[in-house]
């Protein structure tokens, strides 16, 4: 690894480096439970300046109506990201646990390349509109339609794909014209802290539009939603951390976007090739130990077959590479801490109590590091809290269903509604259960929708708004309406 054992990160607070004032705080290997080193420990004080910072970058500079500065800073700072890969890499795998695997892909290298999206979109955007003369009230009036910034955006990221997540916000929000003051997770702070040393140092953003907070403390977070500064709060995260975001902004009235939590179902019907989509469900499982939001985690199969998909997915979930992230064939690595496997470890007790099986897995491999054996759950009901609860840990449920209807019954029968897939050889009934899902991404027979132009969110209590795509820009954006009387 390249980043120095005992290493400490800094704050960017309007334009500078700088340490926390609550001092440091440590930041752990889960693969290996050892000291990795520390972050600056940001406090309320960090968070009040940083939140002025944001605010007078928006309010006494150029930055929200200059469209070629941002493109240009957008653009420099993939090209400044993509420069330092190896070191973020490195800090990836060792922080996050992220197998070496996924941060050529939507762990690392996926996420700074789609910041070409926003850059690009902001170039072509139509941020005037002309919508000609018309004669409302009797009065000769020019309309037009101007598209706006909001103003400083609070982004609240999580650990789970801290870099994904972060560029999926940070990308939109300064394209759209906004500042940012940005909270990351306290388990993945070196993650953000590098992207803030970067800004800093090789990159022409103004002082204060790019503000990064790390600490220890979660109340934080819990700043950038009540401050009457703040514009816009763009949180991901669980939903009932959701819920206490979405209460605490709604005393300042201001934009909340919420990317929340899922519990998606993988839909064979019954003239599917099991064995290829069972297999799929476990790959999809277990990828980075099974903590995404969006990855399906119910697999709901055929009665008739159901002792069939069970073998076919064991034998799958047999051929996944389990262990050290920085193995290049593994993908399934460890969980990002104590707290969150003794959690995991808690709903599998749970399974066994409710009347579940392990058809395999269901506990932890001996020797050091947060892992959790990838475990198929068999012989339960979808009222199972098991298969209605986020686990997010490498856990699979297989549920029975009886008829395509009872098969939508199921996958709908959720608080959920943010991913799904869908596996069948007739077109007819695929595009039949595809349009009766309450969810707002799927994929189908092995399809793909993640991608920086398609929108990503949720339908339910998985969120509110979308990521990505135009929509995920436009979530940035005012719209702001001017007649001018026509003599």
């Amino acid at each position: 690894m390249t980043v120095t054992a005992g290493a400490v990160t800094q704050l960017l607070i309007d334009g500078r480096l700088a340490l926390g004032g609550g001092g440091a705080f440590p930041t752990i290997n889960p693969a290996t439970e050892e000291l990795l080193g520390t972050a600056a420990d940001g406090d309320a004080a960090d968070m009040g300046r940083a939140i002025d910072a944001a605010r007078a970058a928006f309010d006494e500079t150029d930055w929200s109506r200059d469209v070629a500065l941002r493109v240009h800073c957008l653009r420099q700072l993939r090209d400044a990201l993509n420069a330092d890969i190896e070191r973020l890499r490195d800090i990836t795998v060792a922080e996050v646990g992220a197998p070496l695997r996924l941060t050529q892909s939507g762990h690392l290298q996926g996420p700074i390349n789609d910041l070409a999206f926003p850059a690009d979109t902001a170039e072509s955007y139509p941020w005037r509109v002309d919508l000609g003369v018309a004669e409302p009230l009797g009065v000769p009036t020019r309309r037009t339609l101007v598209r706006e910034p909001f103003g400083v955006v609070g982004a609240i990221t999580p650990w789970n794909f801290p870099h994904q997540v972060t560029f999926a916000k940070l990308g939109p929000a300064l394209a759209a014209g906004n500042t940012v003051v940005l909270k990351p997770a306290p388990d993945t702070p070196w993650c953000a802290a590098e992207v803030g040393r970067i800004i800093a140092d090789k990159t022409d953003f103004p002082p204060g539009v790019v503000n990064i907070v790390t600490s220890s403390d979660h109340r934080l977070g819990a700043m950038l939603a009540e401050d009457p500064r703040v514009d816009v709060v763009s949180f991901t995260g669980s939903t009932a951390t959701g819920r206490s975001v979405m209460a605490a902004a709604s005393q300042t009235i201001k934009k909340v976007f919420l990317e929340l939590g899922g519990k998606s179902a993988f839909v064979v019907l019954d003239d599917a090739d099991l064995v290829a989509a069972c297999t799929r469900a476990a790959f999809a499982v277990t990828t980075h130990a099974g903590q995404g939001c969006a990855l399906t985690t119910r697999l709901v199969v055929p009665r008739s077959r159901y002792d069939e998909a069970i073998s076919a997915v064991v034998e799958a979930m047999a051929q996944i590479p389990v262990g050290d992230p920085r193995d290049p064939n593994v993908l399934c690595g460890p969980l990002i801490s104590a707290r969150q496997r003794d959690r995991v470890q808690g709903y599998l007790d749970l399974a066994l109590e409710e009347g579940g099986t392990f058809a395999c897995g269901g506990g932890r491999p001996s020797g050091a590091g947060f892992f959790i054996e990838p475990t198929v759950i068999s012989g339960l009901t979808n009222d199972a809290r098991v298969a209605r609860e986020e686990i997010f840990g490498p856990v699979l449920v297989v549920l029975a269903y009886d008829g395509d209807a009872d098969a939508v019954r199921i996958a709908n029968d959720s608080p959920y509604g943010l991913s799904g897939t869908v596996f069948g050889a007739d077109p007819e009934r695929v595009a039949w259960i595809v349009a009766r899902l309450r969810t707002g991404t799927i994929n189908v027979n092995g399809g793909q929708w993640y991608s920086p132009d398609v929108p990503f969110g949720g339908y339910k209590q998985s969120g509110i708004g979308r990521e990505m795509g135009l929509a995920g820009f436009e979530e940035y954006l005012e719209t702001k309406a001017i007649a001018e009387a026509v003599n």
